[in-house]
């Protein structure tokens, strides 16, 4: 069974071979506890988001990594594919430029999490 640095690294070769543009991986452990990595992508056109995505599923079929969900096929311009300690994303630009996923997970971008004191 490949944990999930191994899929992570998958993932990123799967969305190389089909030419994908600013691939970025987020570790997610110590932020949440539903998944360990994020990984998101770009492709230029609904063409090349769904032959991204297909090509992550292949792969991760081909290397025994469960596909729990795909959302978005239809449509193209955002793709998820959920490999359970892996998400990905597979978006066209102007999708992935107003969603901003790499600032939404990131831990740099924010401060810590304070839980104020139990009285």
């Amino acid at each position: 069974m490949m944990n999930a640095s191994q899929i992570g690294k998958l993932v990123v070769s799967a969305l190389e071979d089909i030419k994908g543009k600013d691939i970025e991986t987020i570790d997610t452990s110590r932020l949440t506890p539903l998944f360990e990595r994020i990984v998101v992508a770009t492709g230029e056109s609904n063409r090349q988001v769904r032959a991204l995505a297909r090509n992550v599923q292949e792969k991760a079929r081909d290397a025994g990594v469960e596909i729990l969900s795909t959302e978005g096929e239809d449509a193209g311009e955002w793709i998820l594919v959920d490999l359970g300690d892996v998400i990905v994303h597979v978006m066209q630009p102007a999708v992935r430029g107003y969603y901003k996923l790499e600032e939404l997970w990131s831990s740099r971008s924010r401060p810590p999490l304070r839980v104020p004191p139990a009285e």
